[in-house]
């Protein structure tokens, strides 16, 4: 089975100091360039997803931003696939369908930001589109929730997330636990 990993939004503004700084982010960006190393070394498929906000009233994400651009830790190299997007899921209006055909992808593995938004939406979209999904736990990242007085924990909004995919969607694993066959 051919992988190809796919690395959402690992990109300043979710950094200390960036417009929406996440929870963990560090560390989840520290198990991303590990598996990056992994895939890099195995010279498998690498698509970085960038996000652009292009939505009136955005934040974070703007464009021609130091925040836009795709943190250091994991920054691609020149034969590295880099898709830009403006949604929450990363085949929506982009050409990583099309990329990952290319490539004859079946398997996914994915990391990256949000838990609770880019990193499920895209992880949703591929199984629906046949692709095997895997994605590392520890190398992704979300942030405190509000839903009317409560606030929601990180670490809460996190385990629910993969608690959902897990139950369908996707293999669920710690970046210790995950192993790369390569054929």
């Amino acid at each position: 089975m051919k992988h190809g990993l796919i690395l959402i939004d690992i990109q300043n503004d979710y950094f200390t100091g960036g417009k929406m700084a996440l929870v963990g982010m560090d560390k989840a960006a520290n198990n991303a360039k590990k598996l990056l190393d992994k895939f890099r070394k195995e010279k498998l498929p690498i698509f970085h997803v960038q996000h652009i906000s292009k939505r009136a009233g955005a934040a974070f994400f703007l464009p021609d931003t130091e925040g836009v651009k795709i943190h250091e830790s994991v920054a691609p190299l020149p034969n590295e696939m880099i898709v830009q997007k403006n949604f929450p899921n990363s085949f929506r209006d982009t050409s990583l369908l099309h990329q990952l055909n290319d490539a004859n992808i079946e398997e996914i593995v994915i990391c990256g930001a949000m838990s609770h938004m880019c990193v499920d939406a895209t992880t949703r979209a591929a199984f629906d589109l046949g692709y095997n999904c895997v994605v590392i736990e520890d190398a992704c990242a979300t942030r405190n929730l509000q839903h009317k007085d409560k606030v929601v924990e990180a670490e809460n909004v996190h385990a629910a997330f993969m608690a959902a995919l897990a139950v369908l969607y996707a293999k669920i694993v710690s970046l210790n636990d995950f192993k790369l066959t390569v054929a």
